[in-house]
């Protein structure tokens, strides 16, 4: 045997678990047992002749001549098993106890290597005449079968001497005929020591006692369950507790080293140096790709240096519902994934409404002392749209695009979104219209235009979809605003409502070429909406690209409930807008506000030229959405400050003013092209309301999970305790449910 397997021998004994004595004795009493209940044969005893021949030769003719073949043959196999036992030197290596110069099982299991010896494989012939084989039929039956019938076991009535002549022995039957036979030589005072039985269960427990043996052997002994006997008396192994199966990682962390290697400590061996050996048997899990917005958080600005904030509204609210899931499943979600505007404009506010006749929403400006520093403000800017009466809404031309990739075969991803249109379904009108188109490696259509009121025709469409393939993003999209285009008529609303998890692997995959494919689309009059499924590998970013260009809503559905709240509860709101291209434009007073920072709102910053720019696309404002903006400002002379004064600022306002800012918005009548502005000046501190209030505690809540440095000592329990105090009229629960976001988020923080 080479060095080489000289070592994986070692390796595979190390790596076997050693047998428990006590289960051993265990399975022996019910080997026992069965060999009891199980004595003798299925079949009726054969009739023999009544004078039978003497002699063990000739009653060995006359039994070949009686029995069938089957059973000459299992005979003839035991006979020679015997035969080979006395009569060759193998046989008598088995029978002789190992002297000093050979190997013990006390020494094969310590780490000296000890010389070889040359054992005969294990042969189902050599199995003595107890042992039972259990042959599976089934999963959850197996039959058994005696063992073959084998020569009477003889007894040795005369030992070997110890010397180099030929000897004999008489080998006596238990008829009480006797043979004397010759045998080779033996240094051995006794030709057999007394057996010892064993019992062993499975073929994991006989290569633990015998790692050599099993190695040598080629035949599958799997089915061997119980009731091996051996006559080789082992050496006694200490009583243990039964360990567990082995896994790939226990193996590789208690597994010698390598073959070739030179260490002769078995702790050196480490999980990486098997890699190789257990990779199919425990790979590694794949890591999760999930992909977020990288912009930069606002920083801190300088009111004398840059006076002027500028973005676009945001009414999405996947963030909120991805920060919801990570907290649920444990853990605190990834610092990209949370966006403190989607945070705080997923819950309805009691913000006041339009009046007839005004525009289609309402601003409310206040500010307010900030809960986390009592040496600073907020300015709370709140956005209400006005409900229309939508019993004379136009028709509704609806395109389900839906991702039925491999990556979606999922209980979170596609079983879900099909319950979720479910909801959907019953929000429309008999004289809407819908079509679905599946992409997976390619695109095609599901269900041509079909009227809402044929229900069953779109459910069966929706429960045929069924997962696999790649994500042609790409073809899904071009699809479905080519059916939108034919489905378009006059005065009839257009939406494409795309349901995916984000992951986009073929055709565009770029969210830069995803937005400029988008923007192009949305100027004929058709919107584009996300819905956001499962996590794993969400694509958040490309999410927000499609949604922003595509004059739609971001949402992430987790849960049957959020897709309630998105599909049936708001659904007016995502597929009706009201206003189009809202910007938002803050101007600071330098004599009032040393420094200023918008909270949250990175992904829809823009440039302060813009907002003039009616070219500019920004966000749409829903029917009955409402908008929440906060800042947090500085005002001149407080000890929060953190920059110092400029010594030669210009003085480009009066002193005598007291107006902090200046709010200006734009926006667009649905259908417009030209902008219309509204302005609103920001006065002094006022005292907050509920609904103030809770937005700030949902914007601390936001600022502890990414960016906690303008906070100090202000925490979790305080932004409880401010929740908690402002839940104020929550019929659907959702600001008590982010309560018990806080809470978990802090006890995951510790």
């Amino acid at each position: 045997m080479t060095d080489d397997l000289n070592d994986l021998k070692a390796m595979m004994d190390r790596a076997t678990p050693r047998p428990d004595a006590a289960r051993r004795a265990e399975n022996l009493a019910l080997a026992q047992k069965n060999f009891e209940d199980l004595q003798g044969s299925r079949k009726a005893a054969r009739p023999t002749p009544a004078n039978r021949p003497k002699g063990l030769w000739t009653g060995v003719k006359t039994m070949l001549n009686t029995f069938t073949s089957k059973a000459a043959l299992t005979t003839t196999t035991a006979l020679v098993a015997c035969g080979f036992l006395f009569l060759t030197p193998q046989g008598q290596d088995l029978l002789s106890p190992p002297t000093d110069g050979e190997l013990t099982r006390s020494e094969f299991d310590g780490d000296v290597a000890q010389p070889e010896v040359e054992r005969e494989p294990f042969r189902a012939e050599d199995m003595p005449s107890d042992m039972i084989l259990r042959e599976p039929l089934g999963d959850d039956e197996a039959e058994v079968i005696q063992s073959p019938p084998r020569a009477p076991t003889p007894e040795i009535t005369e030992a070997v001497p110890k010397n180099d002549e030929a000897s004999t022995i008489d080998l006596t039957f238990g008829d009480g005929e006797t043979v004397r036979v010759p045998v080779q030589p033996s240094n051995t005072a006794s030709v057999r020591p007394e057996p010892r039985e064993r019992v062993v269960e499975n073929i994991d427990e006989l290569a633990a006692e015998s790692a050599e043996t099993a190695l040598q052997q080629s035949a599958d002994s799997s089915s061997i369950l119980l009731g091996v006997t051996d006559s080789i008396t082992p050496a006694p192994v200490p009583t243990a507790p039964l360990a567990p199966p082995p896994t790939a990682r226990s193996i590789a962390q208690t597994a010698p080293p390598a073959i070739g290697a030179q260490s002769n400590n078995s702790s050196d061996f480490t999980a990486a140096d098997m890699g190789a050996i257990f990779d199919e048997v425990a790979p590694a899990p794949a890591p999760a790709t999930e992909a977020f917005p990288t912009e930069a958080l606002n920083d801190l600005k300088i009111t004398s240096e840059d006076p002027v904030s500028t973005f676009s509204i945001d009414v999405d609210t996947a963030a909120y519902s991805v920060v919801r899931s990570s907290l649920t499943g444990g853990q605190l979600p990834p610092p990209q994934a949370v966006r403190i505007e989607e945070m705080i404009n997923y819950f309805p506010y009691d913000y006041p409404a339009p009046d007839a006749g005004e525009a289609p929403f309402r601003p409310t400006v206040s500010a307010f002392p900030t809960p986390w520093n009592a040496d600073t403000q907020l300015v709370h800017i709140a956005l209400q749209g006005e409900m229309p009466a939508l019993d004379d809404r136009p028709p509704l031309n609806l395109v389900f695009l839906i991702d039925t990739s491999g990556s979606m075969n999922q209980p979170n991803k596609l079983p879900l979104l099909k319950q979720s249109f479910r909801l959907m379904l019953d929000q429309l009108r008999p004289e809407d219209e819908v079509a679905i188109v599946a992409y997976a490696g390619s695109a095609g259509q599901v269900l041509a235009p079909t009227p809402a009121s044929d229900r069953q025709t779109i459910l069966q469409a929706i429960q045929s979809l069924q997962p696999g393939g790649g994500t042609n993003g790409q073809g899904g999209l071009q699809q479905a605003y080519a059916i939108a285009d034919r489905m378009a008529e006059d005065g009839e609303v257009g939406r494409i409502l795309l349901a995916t998890d984000g992951d986009f692997n073929v055709g565009i995959s770029n969210p830069d070429a995803l937005k400029d494919f988008i923007a192009d689309k949305r100027e004929t009059g058709t919107y584009l909406s996300v819905l956001g499924f499962g996590r794993g590998n969400l694509d958040d970013a490309t999410m927000q690209a499609l949604a922003q260009n595509g004059n739609g809503t971001a949402a992430y559905i987790d849960t049957l409930n959020e897709a309630q709240k998105v599909l049936v509860d708001q659904l007016s709101g995502a597929l009706f807008p009201i206003a189009g291209d809202v910007k938002v434009q803050v101007e600071f007073n330098p004599e009032q506000v040393a420094e200023y920072r918008l909270i949250g709102y990175e992904t829809r910053a823009l440039a302060r030229k813009d907002f003039n720019n009616d070219k500019v696309d920004a966000g749409e404002l829903g029917a009955g959405h409402a908008v929440t903006a906060i800042y947090e400002i500085t005002p001149v002379g407080s000890p929060a400050q953190l920059s110092d004064p400029l010594r030669y600022a210009p003085n480009t306002v009066a002193a005598s003013s007291e107006e902090l800012g200046y709010v200006k918005l734009r926006y667009k009548e649905p259908g417009e092209d030209t902008s219309q502005l509204i302005e609103t000046p920001i006065i002094g501190s006022d005292i907050p309301g509920a609904e103030a209030n809770f937005a700030a505690a949902i914007a601390g809540f936001g600022q502890l999970l990414r960016d906690d440095r303008y906070l100090g000592d202000w925490g979790y329990d305080d932004a409880i305790a401010l929740a908690n105090a402002n839940r104020a009229e929550d019929p659907f629960g959702y600001r008590t449910e982010a309560v018990q976001l806080m809470r978990l988020a802090q006890s995951l923080s510790r």
